[in-house]
């Protein structure tokens, strides 16, 4: 009896055993694999207020978008962890000449794209020839570098491969802030192969050399992305990044409470302390630079009136809807980009709350009733612009009580972003967070004549201000630069085609257990350094 009971029991251990290892393989398939610490967590959650529109990263002008392309897409330089200073990237080194018209970057060897086809100089020529190549679509690039080839303003004459890592970009004439431009997450450079097998469907599924690879995209619900082991610059310590839509600020906050999610953006104001009082949650700002504003279409009445896009900035109470709706995390916008900026016209002081001076003026410009508007707001929140609903009602009654009546209203993220580029809306709400540091970024992108089409969604143009601000490109002493644009913001502040509202200090929320992330002020982040502890 001693003996049968010994061998059941051997026989029992043995399943017992082969039964754990079982378990453990198929342990092995889930989120924590690689880690020898089961405990720990390697997949991020991120929770934001709306889906991309495509991640071919050359395409796009939004932030929803960029976010996710970033980590699939390095650019030829990169920012500091915390500034705007460029740093190396896909290249590691580079020499400009005398003039500022040649710049000779030397590249990175062994760097494969996500499909396994070499980084190379010709990799990189391929991407801008595909830029310069005259594509409206390719709206940041005709922003950033003044057209396409072939534009009287263009700036890039030449980008040409001077050997298997070499790559030597000639200017038509000198850019200040080319440095930075190149930089910026829409200049990532994509994989030709990918590009050429894929055509239009290349931004359902984009091949970077980044730190994570795309993996599936469930439209207006996730994005997942997996790590590259293979990365250039150190293997990520995630193993998946998933990119969740919720719509709702606050339903977004519960979905971290509960667990769900374990990093959100769009935090409101008014929750701020209420996560910094959760030992399990943390706060993490974001620096604002970065404008939003109540656009008015200079293209159409009554707004092509100057006087009544005056009148309109008299009307609005911008101190009050910050106190209402930001929770003191913004300052009141007087110029398109911040203070801390260079060349920021101090002297300017703004228009102030004056509602009789608004019906003045409406009165002067043959409005004395005022009139019916329509006034567009997006859906989803945005770092400038938190609650963005609520911002419109605020306008909204402010303009009611100086006569004038607007009717709100709203579509959808892609639609929305769509349609201002097409100018079709009489005023709307909107904003941007600088890419790169430089003055350049705001205004020529944003109020320039050369950028209606793009990213000037007021269809804004003055000869006087263009001028100011390709002298502004063009010119290399800083010093020279800060006056011009002292004086651009002054012509910008006379004509009126915005109400600068505020420069927002945007709230992120995440588990305390994620280390290793810090917001960019770009608002463009990697997560190739976060971690759960």
């Amino acid at each position: 009896m001693k003996k049968k009971s010994l061998f059941l029991f051997l026989m029992l251990l043995v399943l017992t055993v082969v039964l754990a290892a079982c378990g453990s393989d198929d342990a092995s398939e889930g989120s924590n694999s690689g880690n020898e610490d089961s405990d720990v967590q390697t997949t991020l959650i991120y929770g934001r207020g709306a889906d991309s529109t495509s991640l071919d990263s050359s395409l796009v002008t939004d932030g929803e978008s960029l976010k996710v392309s970033e980590n699939i897409f390095d650019t030829l330089l990169n920012y500091e962890e915390t500034t705007t200073n460029v740093t190396p990237g896909l290249a590691e080194d580079w020499e400009v000449s005398d003039d500022a018209l040649t710049y000779t970057f030397k590249l990175r060897e062994g760097v494969k794209f996500h499909d396994g086809t070499e980084f190379n100089a010709e990799a990189v020529v391929y991407n801008f020839e595909r830029w310069m190549s005259g594509d409206d679509a390719y709206i940041y690039y005709s922003a950033m570098f003044g057209g396409f080839q072939g534009d009287e303003g263009h700036v890039i004459e030449s980008v040409t491969a001077t050997g298997d890592y070499e790559v030597q970009f000639k200017l038509n004439r000198p850019q200040a802030p080319f440095l930075n431009n190149l930089a910026m997450g829409p200049f990532g450079i994509a994989s030709p192969t990918a590009l050429e097998e894929q055509g239009e469907a290349f931004g359902e599924n984009p091949i970077g050399t980044g730190p994570f690879v795309f993996k599936e995209w469930k439209r207006n619900d996730t994005i997942t992305l997996e790590k590259n082991s293979d990365y250039w610059d150190g293997e990520p310590k995630l193993e998946q990044v998933i990119f969740r839509v919720i719509p709702d600020n606050s339903a977004r906050l519960t979905a971290l409470q509960t667990g769900e999610i374990d990093l959100m953006d769009g935090v409101n104001p008014s929750d701020v302390a209420q996560v910094e009082g959760d030992d399990n949650l943390q706060v993490l700002f974001r620096p604002g630079m970065n404008i939003g504003y109540f656009g008015l279409n200079t293209q159409m009445a009554p707004f092509d009136d100057v006087k009544v896009r005056q009148a309109v900035n008299y009307a609005v109470n911008k101190q009050e809807i910050i106190d209402a709706f930001y929770a003191g995390n913004a300052d009141v916008a007087v110029n398109p980009y911040p203070s801390f900026m260079p060349g920021y016209n101090d002297e300017i002081e703004g228009y102030e709350f004056n509602p009789e001076k608004a019906k003045e003026l409406l009165a002067e410009a043959g409005y004395p009733d005022g009139f019916e508007m329509e006034l567009w707001a997006m859906t989803n929140p945005r770092d400038y612009m938190p609650e963005p609903q609520k911002i419109a009602e605020a306008i909204q009654a402010d303009l009611a009580d100086v006569g004038i009546t607007a009717e709100i209203i709203t579509y959808d993220w892609t639609t929305y972003l769509d349609k201002l580029q097409k100018g079709e809306a009489q005023s709307f709400l909107a904003g941007w967070i600088g890419d790169n540091g430089d003055p350049d970024n705001f205004l020529y992108v944003l109020l320039d004549q050369d950028s209606i089409g793009g990213n000037n969604y007021s269809q804004y143009g003055n000869q006087e201000l263009h001028d100011i601000l390709i002298q502004a490109q063009t010119e290399t002493d800083q010093e020279v630069r800060n006056e011009l644009y002292k004086q651009a913001q002054e012509i910008i502040f006379n004509d009126a085609p915005w109400v600068p509202i505020a420069h927002a200090e945007a709230a992120l929320a995440a588990t305390s257990k994620l280390k290793g992330f810090v917001p960019h002020p770009t608002g463009l982040d990697k997560f190739s350094d976060a971690y759960f502890e």
